[in-house]
């Protein structure tokens, strides 16, 4: 199984930024996937691959939206109204809960982790 991030980079305060997340190999296929950020691997956003339900951390609700291309496996992250706290490191990985009501962290030990992709927010 692969996760393969793409995007990011430096953005300036009040600016927007699409993050992609490729996945392949995973068997059984997964059912919900997502983006966290950080070393704690914070959630930030979820997506029910069955139903298309949505989570969004309180911090990011109203500024970022994810979706998914189910044709290329393909998840995204737009994510606009940038703001410097937003600087961190993000991953995808299909080990998220779209339902879940509260903030949440993903689990470390998965091996499905990518290496993440660099945000930077700063003028």
């Amino acid at each position: 199984a692969q996760l393969v991030e793409s995007g990011g980079g430096l953005a300036q305060p009040g600016g927007s930024q699409r993050l992609s997340c490729a996945a392949s190999g995973f068997t059984p296929a997964y059912t919900a996937i997502g983006w966290f950020r950080g070393k704690d691997r914070e959630a930030v956003s979820c997506i029910s691959i069955s139903d298309g339900s949505t989570y969004y951390s309180d911090s990011v609700k109203g500024r970022f939206t994810i979706s998914r291309d189910d044709a290329k496996d393909t998840v995204y992250l737009q994510m606009n109204s940038l703001q410097p706290e937003d600087t961190d490191i993000y991953y995808c990985n299909v080990d998220c809960d779209p339902y879940y009501d509260g903030p949440y962290y993903g689990r470390p030990d998965l091996s499905s982790w990518g290496q993440g992709i660099q945000v930077t927010v700063s003028s």
